[in-house]
């Protein structure tokens, strides 16, 4: 009798150590499948919001209000972005905000620029003016006022006052000519930036007056 109630007991044992063995891999499994899925929404492409506009994009919805100059040569309006950032040098006015720029300057010119004029003096102008210049290209476009000559190119942005961070731009500058009169409108912003749409507003509403 006694040896049939040891081994009752040695077996009531050894039922009891194989369920709670089976039971303990189970609960440690759990918090690793769990932990593989939360790595996986973390991780790139995962459920991390995505940015729709990247930055430098202008809004679509931005407004624009027309400027025209109160001293030195006044012949002239362009529509600019609202709200942005005025300043002014001398005959040069620039209109700002975060990271795009639209600068307005007025010379006065005995001819009419030319590709090959802007190619032989704006270019090596612009050379020494704007740090890590690159990839100048000189063409003629038609706008409304009427045709005139395009420079792309590339450039660093100066550094950010607070975080010192540079910022790579891409450039378009539009040289509009009438009788001995020069204004060169520049318009800049962060190369991965899709501003076409705006910055064909502002190069399309140039017109004399």
């Amino acid at each position: 009798m006694t040896h049939v109630r040891t081994s009752a007991v040695v077996g009531v044992v050894l039922v009891a150590a194989v369920t709670a063995g089976c039971s303990g891999g189970a609960s440690h499994s759990a918090p690793s499948t769990s932990s593989t899925t939360h790595a996986n929404s973390s991780a790139p492409g995962g459920g991390a919001p995505t940015e729709t506009n990247p930055p430098g994009d202008i809004p679509d919805n931005q407004a624009y209000v027309a400027y025209q100059p109160t001293g030195g040569f006044t012949g002239f309006t362009v529509k600019v972005p609202e709200g942005w950032a005025r300043t002014a040098n001398g005959t040069t006015t620039a209109f700002a905000d975060k990271l795009n720029r639209v600068q307005i300057s007025t010379v006065s010119a005995p001819a009419e620029p030319t590709v090959g004029s802007v190619t032989n003096t704006a270019v090596p102008q612009l050379r020494t003016q704007v740090p890590q210049f690159a990839n100048p290209k000189v063409t003629t476009v038609q706008r409304k006022a009427g045709s005139t000559v395009l420079l792309t190119y590339q450039g660093d942005s100066a550094p950010d006052p607070v975080t010192g961070k540079v910022v790579r731009d891409a450039f378009e500058r539009y040289a509009f000519y009438q009788q001995g009169h020069e204004v060169d409108l520049t318009l800049s912003g962060p190369v991965n930036a899709d501003n076409v749409d705006p910055w064909r507003i502002v190069s399309d509403s140039f017109a004399w007056r």
